[in-house]
């Protein structure tokens, strides 16, 4: 069961408030190709990404959203840095949403503009507090971007802009160190009923990243903490959503028709290349939108007895292969035909 935080809308995507969590990734191309964005968030959205961020480092990259926005069906959110004629800029041009760090937005007045600008839109902000980035008083006074001093610069920019009369945000509290990112998420929760946008900053590669965000991210939505979620790799953004959508799952959280696969780690009975088997079949239900468990087992004696609960699995070894529904055999085919057998047997789902 989730915390109860209040919802939002992104375009018209709901956050938060019992809404499904949702996936979010962001481009990594120029913004102002337009070509080049709109096809790698096509390519996120066939993933299963359901928002999308872009950098606004310029005047021309603002001008781009609306161009951007014809060409997509996912909400649009703004990351802007430092110019707050940026964020307004972006705004009148359509975006969904903005992403700021209120502490480097500049003064009161450029951020009360900045607010002034999505309230009259009615979009959102997100109020995005990073370790990297924390004020100079609060991070002299807890001398290290801890927990505490993620949530009290989060706090005193969210009391700052609910003093202008606006409270369409949400929040995100990220540090590249988990078990700091845990404990800052733990805390606001507490103190806030704000959607919580959740991720580990600058978590690293393909493997090391994907291992830190499983862990920060799925400890937290265990807890019930946090409405949206990105993955931060250094690896492709469509990588990205790959990961989360598999967090999600995994916790039973997904909220899209999916195939769930499971596969043994193989062992001296094994008899067949089982990790190309898994990777085959990976790569031909990746856009099966059908609620199935699948299991892929290398040992037809084990296979069918330790993968029963699946709804279809297959195992093999010998050049014989065999298919099954609930641990129980239904086919005996060549080995080099176990593919076109299981997706067969998909198809009649």
């Amino acid at each position: 069961m989730g915390k109860n935080t209040r919802k939002i809308l992104i375009g018209n995507t709901p956050v938060g408030g019992g809404s499904p969590i949702t996936i979010q990734s962001m481009t990594n191309t120029k913004t102002t190709d337009v070509a080049a964005t709109v096809r790698q968030i096509l390519e996120l959205e066939r993933e299963g990404c359901d928002i999308v961020r872009v950098a606004v480092p310029d005047e021309r990259a603002a001008s781009c959203l609306r161009d951007i926005k014809k060409g997509i069906s996912i909400p649009l959110v703004a990351d802007i840095h430092f110019d707050y004629r940026l964020a307004i800029a972006a705004v009148d041009a359509g975006a969904d949403a903005l992403r700021i760090n209120p502490g480097n937005i500049g003064s009161t007045e450029r951020l009360a503009r900045v607010v002034r600008a999505a309230a009259a839109r009615g979009i959102p902000i997100r109020v995005g507090i990073n370790g990297g980035s924390l004020e100079k008083d609060i991070l002299g006074k807890y001398k290290a971007p801890c927990a505490e001093a993620l949530v009290e610069s989060a706090l005193r920019n969210v009391r700052l802009i609910e003093g202008m009369n606006y409270y369409n945000m949400k929040l995100s509290l990220k540090a590249s160190d988990v078990l700091t990112t845990i404990e800052a998420y733990r805390l606001i929760s507490q103190k806030v009923d704000y959607p919580l946008h959740v991720g580990v900053t600058e978590a690293g590669t393909f493997l090391s990243g994907t291992v830190k965000s499983a862990i920060g991210i799925g400890s937290l939505l265990m807890e019930g903490i946090g409405d949206t979620i990105r993955v931060s790799l250094t690896d492709r953004p469509v990588r990205e959503v790959e990961v989360g959508r598999e967090i999600l799952k995994s916790l039973g959280l997904y909220h899209k028709a999916s195939v769930d696969i499971i596969s043994c780690p193989t062992c001296g009975r094994c008899g067949i290349n089982l990790v190309e088997l898994a990777d085959r079949v990976t790569d031909r239900v990746k856009d099966v939108n059908k609620p199935l468990k699948i299991a892929i087992m290398g040992c037809a004696v084990n296979g069918p007895g330790e993968a029963r609960e699946a709804d279809i699995g297959i195992a093999g070894g010998s050049g014989k292969g065999i298919v099954f529904k609930k641990g129980k055999i239904i086919r005996t085919v060549r080995e080099q035909d176990l593919l076109e057998a299981l997706m067969e047997e998909i198809d009649k789902y």
